[in-house]
């Protein structure tokens, strides 16, 4: 045999599963011809990955089997049905098949003396080369062991499965129970009798709220991603796992400016925003940051630009009515199709299945520019973590289509301060506007300031602005004003201003 041959066979070849990023994590997907355990506690989407495994191979051609131990196959369409998959249609055509093994109505789930999984793997190998599966899933072992009392016997049978299945190379998912999200592989020890590879599904509570993620714990013989990454179950389409942390920095830079929407935020800017820049806008709540989200809109819409607004905090009512009263009117905007307005509430849904959202309408709709109102409604819906994945996620993929990106975030205080927010996303800006009150004898304005504008010069006063009924008007510079940013604005006078110059020059 040749040296180029022996490479050939040693190689382990994979099978993409389709599943939505998954593949990424697996680099190419599941061993071909290998059995992979699927571990997970109660509710973590075991099922649903069996069955979204078999879909995804039947839309590439390739005909699957699933064999069901504890949930009849009339409940499994019916449940499946949510996810638009027709099963039934499937059958009939002839590309999928059930092998039933799930107690039957009336049956008592136990067997005395020795028992043999023989006739059952006889079974599985018939339907197997019937429909020249390619695919097969198997849900759940852990129910053959629920209801057997030879665990010894049946770890046997269970290898000899396995061996079957690799010996008809196909490609199998088997299912299995766990008891703890950090704890034992699986419920009864399976995975060292059937397994080569491993893959861990978890659906862990943190501070009252529910997070799934995933984690391929081994892979014989092959590499894969490192770590849990967070995934989601969406209507019509199954799990979505969101490689957030393994996305790499290769996005384009661009020199080309865009408009703000205001030509005195411009001149701050050292002539506009990038193009593909990411933009934070911080500040207390009325201090105007809705109204540079409006005026960056129309600045877009103005120069013949597709924009789309996320809103997480207003209805759509009054964010209309909001850009009428500054002399905006949106709803001309949309019925010229410049313009496309979401309006959602943070708590209907958790935030992967947000991201997922926000990126199919930014991808269907295709903008030019995105403007998020705010990151601070969606920040209370998750936990740290899973609010900086979701900044991650989000920034790169609007940085990969090359789209103008402008966020806004409310500071917890009414002059300013630190925020949460900006310490989880103001690494990955590329511009920061802060907004600010400053308290001068007995009267509250406003201040702008350009903190930051990666790869531009752009103006480091602090400058006074009022909003009127045509949007923002940005002012002079504020003197003798110290302490404006750290929220204890403090008056000084002239000749303390040049005392404090002459030791600053020394």
């Amino acid at each position: 045999m040749s040296q180029g041959a022996e490479l050939e066979t040693d190689y382990i070849e994979k099978l993409e599963t389709g599943i939505p990023g998954f593949d990424f994590l697996a680099e190419g997907g599941l061993p071909k011809g290998r059995a992979t355990l699927i571990s997970g506690t109660a509710g973590s989407a075991k099922t649903v990955f069996a069955c979204q495994f078999l879909v995804e191979g039947i839309k590439k051609g390739e005909n699957g089997v699933f064999i069901t131990f504890e949930e009849s196959p009339k409940a499994i369409r019916k449940n499946m049905r949510g996810f638009d998959w027709n099963i039934k249609e499937w059958e009939e055509n002839r590309q999928w098949a059930f092998v039933d093994a799930s107690p039957q109505p009336g049956e008592t789930p136990m067997v005395s003396g020795k028992y043999d999984l023989g006739a059952l793997i006889a079974r599985i190998e018939y339907a197997i080369r019937k429909y020249s599966a390619q695919r097969v899933s198997l849900d759940s072992l852990g129910a053959i062991f629920s209801h057997l009392a030879d665990s010894a016997q049946v770890r046997s049978d269970l290898f000899r499965l396995a061996s079957a299945l690799r010996e008809l190379e196909v490609t199998a998912i088997m299912t299995a129970e766990r008891t703890e999200e950090y704890g034992e592989i699986s419920r009864f020890g399976v995975e060292e009798f059937v397994a080569d590879n491993v893959v861990i599904l978890r659906n862990v509570l943190n501070d009252e709220k529910r997070r799934r993620t995933i984690e391929i714990l081994k892979y014989r013989g092959t590499d894969h991603q490192k770590g849990e990454y967070p995934f989601t179950i969406i209507k019509g389409k199954g799990a979505v796992i969101i490689p957030l942390s393994a996305i790499e920095l290769e996005q384009h830079s661009s020199n080309i400016r865009i408009t703000s929407g205001s030509k005195e935020l411009d001149k701050m800017c050292g002539g506009g925003f990038f193009r593909d820049s990411i933009i934070l806008v911080s500040g207390a709540t009325g201090t105007g940051k809705t109204l540079m989200v409006t005026e960056f809109m129309a600045g877009g819409v103005e120069n013949n630009e597709r924009c789309l607004v996320f809103a997480f905090e207003e209805s759509r009512e009054q964010l209309f009515r909001n850009a009428t009263g500054w002399g905006v009117d949106f709803e001309k905007m949309e019925k010229e199709g410049k313009l496309k307005v979401v309006c959602r509430y943070p708590e209907t849904t958790g935030l992967e299945n947000h991201l997922i959202n926000m990126k199919d309408t930014i991808q269907t709709f295709k903008p030019n520019r995105v403007a998020v109102d705010s990151l601070s409604a969606l920040e209370r819906v998750s936990t740290l973590k899973g609010f900086r994945e979701f900044i991650i996620g989000l920034t790169s993929f609007i940085k990969q289509q090359e789209i103008g990106g402008l966020f806004t975030s409310t500071t917890p205080t009414l002059l300013g301060g630190s925020s949460i927010t900006e310490a989880h996303i103001s690494t990955i800006t590329d511009s920061i506007i802060l907004l600010r009150y400053v308290e001068m004898y007995g009267e509250m304005r406003r201040g702008i300031t350009v903190l930051k504008m990666r790869g531009s010069m752009h103006d480091k006063d602090i400058r006074e602005f009022t909003i009127d009924n045509r949007g923002m008007h940005i002012g002079h510079p504020f003197r003798n004003v110290t302490g404006i940013l750290a929220g204890t604005p403090m008056y000084t006078t002239q000749s303390e201003v040049e005392r404090l110059t002459n030791l600053f020059d020394e």
